[in-house]
């Protein structure tokens, strides 16, 4: 909701998707620069101290980027610090999953978490186009904040926050980094999910004024990901389950740059769509199966890193060649990132995990255990 609402607000102002584009890719780095760090102290501090901090400010930052009358470089200084603040959400919810359920349940959980997401996207592009088009884009981006500011303190009391400990890593910030796995999945994140920006931008280029078809289409997009995280995402994960699913977003991708009104772009982000969640599940899987129990919040602090540069680099090109070229600049931008996140997956499966047939829970962290001598 917030970088939809946020992309329609700033191009309300400047009328200039690539203004909306610096913005919303300043938001974006921001995240990625706070994210792993953030995700850490949840180690060091527990989760319930630096979420609750986080969110408090985050709020604040995205009620001035709301209210606050401030040149381009103000609302990019603005984004930025939201963005370093926001909280570490996801890679708390997905440190705690294998303390919450068996090995079993683990694999089908992340699934199941991939498409629970779909539901917020279903949802979340209908009601910020049509507040934002409809009534205001302050307003849109004034009901992400009550969004945060609600759901953060619904997870921040859940139970589970209190009960399940992060142990404090013993290796360098960073060191994780290191991991192919890790890494790779990183790299695909910020191809991957700046394929999404650049379509939510082409999209919103092509039906956003005064419409809310963009977020129809969005919420057709999400929720045919929704299907196929529900019919597909529970499959077993071989090293090339990820090149695979995210060859049928190229292809979606691919139809929407040749499409030209609401059924053809509809149609062609369904096709894409099916894929989206069984993708994302193939992601969390792997790097929970590779770390340490320790490290899976910065793992998963550094992925979301990676998803928010994406998201930045998607928003940044999407917005200057939609200026250049049209709403198909935002498409043609998607193809080419996606394209390039398959070729990387084929190249390096080797790197990724063979999960067919065993589960996918952390590396439990072991200490050394003294021995008396005899």
């Amino acid at each position: 909701m917030l970088s939809l609402g946020l992309l329609i607000h700033i191009e309300g102002i400047f009328h200039s998707y690539g203004a909306a584009g610096l913005v919303l890719a300043s938001l974006s780095v921001g995240q990625a620069a706070a994210g792993p760090l953030t995700s850490r102290w949840m180690g060091v501090w527990r989760m319930r101290p630096v979420l609750i901090l986080t969110s408090i400010v985050c709020a604040v930052g995205m009620t001035a980027l709301a209210l606050a009358p401030l040149p381009i470089p103000g609302f990019m200084a603005v984004a930025l610090i939201t963005g370093l603040s926001y909280p570490p959400i996801q890679p708390a919810v997905r440190t705690i999953y294998p303390k919450v359920v068996n090995s079993r349940q683990l694999t089908p959980l992340f699934s199941l978490d991939a498409s629970a997401q779909e539901i917020i996207w279903v949802a979340g592009p209908v009601i910020v186009t049509f507040v934002a088009t409809q009534i205001s884009s302050t307003v849109g981006i004034l009901l992400s904040v009550v969004f945060l500011v609600g759901g953060g303190a619904w997870f921040i009391s859940s139970p589970e926050l209190g009960r399940v400990r992060i142990p404090q890593s013993k290796r360098r910030f960073g060191v994780v980094l290191a991991r192919p796995t890790v890494l790779l999945i990183t790299i695909v994140g910020v191809l991957l999910v700046g394929c999404f920006a650049a379509i939510e931008a082409g999209v919103v280029s092509m039906f956003g004024e005064g419409s809310a078809d963009a977020g129809i289409v969005l919420a057709i997009f999400a929720l045919t990901s929704l299907v196929g995280g529900l019919a597909f995402g529970h499959r077993p994960i071989g090293p090339w389950a990820l090149a695979r699913r995210m060859t049928v977003i190229l292809v979606g991708a691919v139809l929407a740059a040749l499409a030209f009104e609401f059924w053809t772009v509809s149609g062609a982000l369904a096709l894409a769509g099916l894929m989206v969640a069984p993708a994302l599940a193939v992601m969390f899987a792997v790097v929970s199966a590779t770390v340490r129990f320790s490290d899976t919040a910065e793992a998963y602090g550094w992925v979301g890193t990676g998803q928010l540069l994406g998201a930045a680099l998607g928003s940044a090109v999407a917005g200057f060649l939609i200026d250049a070229a049209g709403p198909s600049g935002g498409f043609l931008t998607a193809t080419g990132l996606v394209a390039l996140a398959v070729l990387i997956a084929v190249v390096f499966r080797r790197a990724l995990p063979d999960l067919r047939g065993r589960d996918a829970s952390p590396i439990p962290d072991t200490e050394p255990v003294p021995v008396q001598p005899s």
